[in-house]
């Protein structure tokens, strides 16, 4: 009898849970003009991370969504002049676990050249036409694209969530899941403020579960989750030469370049397979586990569309995800002398370069800084962190000033086979219909790590958008289709979700 009792108990639990998505779907089918406009008006609302006023605006409507939507919220804040962190909480009678949902609805800065629409006038393109939504009859086509900053990094994952909410209540199914929010209103300025609210709100944030809806899904199109994130340090270097520009014919011969210093470095500290050559840098990095290698290995491949998208003839790694489990050096600029109609021919007198170093679990922000400059005084630079005197340069050959970035983190990285990871792994596929693809660590870094180590959490990253959205660049932009299934993703989290 008692194992009759345990082989029904373990079939129970194996049986999946039923899925919201028709009934979402059904809601979405017959809604969807209505949440493309409250979408169209939510990318419309400039939110820039450095143009507080605008920022402050989004966050006290979003706080006014959420109440709408029965929630409780609090605009949280390092200081009155800095950006607010909505928070919202919502409580489910009888729910046993707590997720965190976090997002970011602050955007990069618009400046970029190329932009064929205005940022913050949203409009939808079939391929390079503008397509007049409002207007038009039938279903939406799903490859149609909404352009306009934020669209893709990070408003659609609010929408979603909003969306979402709005589909269960209509169609009579209830959360199975306390809910809490976090929107950030400081991401694309390195979450400088993040680490400092969550401490003095450990209590209000605790939860089961976090899930953070940032970054693109996979290449293929296929739903993927992923389980943290690289952590980053950026810096910039500027070496000196003469402290005038030279004439490069009186004095080329006999005046160092700081053209040439500064590609000689930058060429010292990677090789051209990516290979960092900074001794020490790979101390810390831990091997991949056998369930990440079998995660990467399952991967669909997307290298060689990605070649044809990208035209390159060459990849450092043959897979793209394979180099998410160590660190990069990457040269993000190089700044030296003028060109075109204001070159001259005369040694500069300074070069410049900004790096960034995408850093793996177990590194440290602060030991790999150490060991930089530990380098750059092995080659015989004179470290510097402010702009040297006539003095300094005299007395030293090599002279380099550093400076650190603010707003450095540090990786994280939640086992694959957690109870929470797998609880989100099994939702998600019971919306999609297949098995979702499970990246053990994404390539991009955020501040997310402070919520998680303050909190002590596991953490599931829930993508929605398209990989070719254009983040942070001009015409940035999300496949319509991405929100549509963002909203059935959402909802299944909220309503098919248990551990």
């Amino acid at each position: 009898m008692k194992r009759a009792l345990l082989c029904l108990a373990l079939v129970a639990t194996a049986l999946p849970a039923r899925t919201p998505a028709p009934d979402v779907r059904s809601w979405r089918q017959a809604h969807e003009r209505q949440v493309l406009d409250d979408f169209a008006k939510l990318v419309a609302m400039p939110n820039v991370a450095t143009t507080l006023a605008d920022v402050d605006r989004n966050a006290a409507y979003l706080s006014q969504q959420l109440e709408s939507r029965g929630f409780t919220t609090r605009l949280l804040r390092a200081s009155e002049d800095t950006p607010a962190t909505v928070y919202g909480e919502r409580s489910t009678p009888g729910a046993k676990r707590t997720v965190l949902f976090y997002a970011h609805y602050d955007g990069q800065p618009v400046g970029q050249k190329g932009w064929t629409s205005k940022p913050f006038e949203p409009v939808v393109r079939a391929g390079d036409r503008i397509v007049d939504w409002r207007s038009t009859s039938g279903p939406i086509d799903p490859d149609w694209r909404i352009y306009g900053r934020g669209t893709g990094d990070d408003k659609a994952s609010v929408q979603a969530m909003l969306s979402a909410l709005d589909a269960l209540k209509a169609r009579g199914i209830k959360p199975n899941v306390n809910i809490k929010i976090i929107w950030e209103g400081e991401e694309e300025q390195g979450s400088p403020h993040l680490a400092e609210i969550v401490r003095a709100n450990r209590e209000l944030l605790k939860a089961d579960l976090l899930i953070m809806g940032d970054g693109p899904m996979h290449q293929s199109g296929k739903q993927m989750i992923n389980f943290g994130n690289r952590g980053i340090t950026g810096v910039r270097l500027t070496v000196y030469g003469a402290n005038r520009p030279l004439h490069d014919g009186h004095y080329g011969s006999w005046v160092p370049s700081p053209s040439v210093m500064m590609a000689r470095l930058l060429a010292s500290m990677r090789d051209d397979t990516g290979q960092i050559l900074i001794p020490g840098i790979y101390d810390d990095v831990a091997p991949a586990s056998a369930a990440d290698r079998d995660a990467l290995a399952a991967l669909p491949p997307i290298e060689d569309d990605l070649r044809r998208q990208f035209a390159i003839g060459r990849t450092l790694t043959d897979r793209l995800a394979d180099g998410y489990l160590q660190p990069t050096l990457n040269v993000r600029a190089i700044h030296v002398g003028d060109e075109g109609p204001n070159a001259a021919n005369a040694v500069a007198t300074e070069a410049s370069a900004s790096l960034d170093i995408r850093l793996v679990p177990d590194q440290k922000p602060a030991r790999v800084q150490e060991q930089v400059e530990r380098f750059l005084t092995g080659l015989g630079w004179f470290v510097v962190h402010d702009t040297p005197d006539a003095a300094t340069r005299l007395a030293h050959p090599k002279v380099i000033r550093v400076d650190w970035d603010e707003g450095s983190s540090e990786a994280i990285k939640t086992a694959l086979d957690s109870p929470a990871g797998l609880a989100v792994a099994q939702s998600i596929g019971r919306t999609v219909g297949y098995p979702v693809l499970k990246l053990p660590i994404s390539g991009g870094s955020s501040g997310i790590a402070d919520v998680v180590n303050a909190l002590q959490v596991p953490m599931v990253g829930v993508s929605i958008a398209n990989f070719d959205d254009n983040q942070h660049a001009q015409n940035e932009n999300l496949r319509i289709g991405n929100l549509w299934d963002g909203i059935e993703v959402y909802a299944g989290l909220l309503a098919d979700m248990s551990w």
